[in-house]
């Protein structure tokens, strides 16, 4: 996230597989007999009481996405009196690069940022004298590495909630690396703090921004993966050394724009808001303006940038969407920043097959893959039944136990179901029958054969799912009450 500041500057960082915790076991044994309770309060039409009861079902909170860190700029004093009028901040979605515009007197200083998915890099060209450092809100430590890198270690909690003593099981691990390519001739660089970089008398810097994590899988417990970030982090580095920014961009333009030119949408020949009478009029302003003028092109534009923000956080080998989708810049994330499975996480993927960016729903598949492991354990202790279940809230664990909290949002067994309809459409749309068979069909039956063990006969004879709950929802009972559970 590039939030465009002018004497000082914050790049916030990302990485996907930052999560608090640890793979654990979050089943409940004594859920079964906490079930029958609750269906029986539900015969009985005591909802309240059934919704009351379910409270019991409910297991461990999920764990939490966490930020990797943030590269801070700061520029000269000068930057101060630069002209409100040249200033400009953008994204272009036709190329997925950021650009930062002012100017100082007649100089004019740009800062150009994109994120490589071939290389998997971040990658900044600045015009400017500027110091640079790298930093995490998350336990870390940073240092100058020769003359032109700065590589930052750290970890994330090993438990959800902050430990009061050492007893912290260790979590992932991360390490980012920073790297200055450096142009003109006559440069400076010196250290500062013996965690800052300084550059002097330069006509430009390239920054590259490359990262890794001990996470292994949903599966595997990181102190277990057999993997160093620091040595993967600088491996990666230097593979880099002999390509050019120009290089990088053009990979980078090639991959994106493969998946973003497919599709266009053109509402309208023109439009009169795209443009003022000297520039262009700000995405700010023409979101204002929609209320009297329904400019068709804004709509075009929303469009392409829902398909741009699914291509920027789901690819082959990344984590799936989340709830922040892949942004965020705190240690306690809304929400945690979690998948939620009733309706969140599937949103998220809408696009991706009438949108033309059917590789980009592969991570989600893989994700099913990893509820549905986990997911048969859950049915088997908590419900005594076959096949796999998800709930409302998962994590990067691949959670499907209940959530902490109240069954309202907690207590809704269907998130397995509801996934695979996407499994589903991925071979309507495609006809892959190789897929159907090898991936989506198994998830299928498994996740049909849970529903089947969860239905069962009414009192009229009827086979019923009991109970049932409308995803944060409740209703009135007879009395002016609310139950969430019938």
């Amino acid at each position: 996230m590039v939030w465009g500041g002018v004497v000082s500057e914050s790049l916030q960082l990302n990485e996907d597989t930052l999560w608090t915790g640890v793979p654990l076991d979050y089943t409940n044994s004594e859920a079964p007999k906490a079930l029958a309770e609750v269906r029986k309060l539900v015969d009985d039409g005591e909802y309240v009481k059934a919704t009351e009861a379910a409270f019991q079902l409910s297991d461990k909170p999920s764990d939490v996405y966490q930020l990797l860190g943030d590269i801070k700029l700061e520029f000269d004093d000068s930057h101060v009196s630069y002209t409100e009028e040249s200033y400009r901040r953008e994204l272009d979605l036709d190329t997925a690069t950021v650009k930062v515009r002012y100017s100082v007197g007649d100089v004019e200083f740009t800062r150009e940022n994109f994120i490589s998915y071939p290389d998997q890099v971040i990658a900044t060209k600045i015009s400017a004298s500027k110091s640079v450092s790298l930093d995490s809100k998350l336990h870390h430590h940073s240092l100058v590495n020769g003359d032109n890198q700065i590589v930052m270690e750290g970890t994330c909690r090993g438990k959800r909630i902050k430990p009061k003593d050492d007893d912290d099981p260790k979590g992932i691990k991360f390490s980012a690396v920073l790297g200055l390519q450096i142009s003109g001739g006559k440069e400076v660089v010196s250290v500062l703090d013996h965690r800052k970089l300084k550059v002097e008398n330069s006509d430009s810097v390239v920054l590259l921004l490359v990262a890794s994590s001990s996470f292994g899988g949903p599966l595997t417990d990181p102190q277990d993966s057999k993997k160093n970030p620091t040595s993967e982090s600088l491996n990666k580095m230097n593979s880099l050394k002999n390509i050019s920014y120009a290089d990088l961009y053009t990979r980078h333009l090639s991959d994106y724009q493969s998946l973003f030119h497919r599709v266009s949408l053109k509402l309208s020949k023109s439009s009169k808001s795209v443009k003022g009478e000297n520039d262009r009029v700000s995405t700010a302003e023409r979101v204002k303006s929609f209320k009297t003028d329904e400019d068709p092109s804004m709509v075009e534009l929303l469009f392409q940038y829902g398909r741009y923000l699914l291509i920027a956080c789901s690819r082959p080998g990344t984590q799936p969407s989340n709830l922040q989708g892949i942004w965020n810049k705190d240690v306690e994330p809304a929400w945690d920043g979690a998948p939620h499975l009733n309706i969140n996480l599937q949103m998220n993927y809408w696009p991706s097959l009438s949108c033309n960016l059917r590789e980009c729903q592969e991570p989600l598949f893989d994700y099913i893959s990893s509820l549905a492991i986990n997911g048969r354990r859950t049915a088997r202790v908590n419900y005594e039944a076959s096949g796999w279940v998800a709930h409302q809230v998962s994590d990067v664990w691949a959670k499907t136990s209940p959530d902490y909290g109240d069954p309202v949002w907690a207590f809704w067994p269907m998130g397995g179901a509801w996934l695979v309809t996407h499994l589903w459409e991925h071979y309507t749309y495609t006809m892959d029958k190789g897929f159907l068979e090898k991936k989506a069909y198994p998830l299928m039956e498994s996740c049909a054969s849970f529903l089947l063990d969860w239905l069962i006969e009414g009192k009229g004879g009827f086979l019923e799912t009991n109970p049932s709950t409308s995803p944060e929802h409740r209703f009135v009972v007879p009395g002016g009450k609310t139950a969430s559970m019938s």
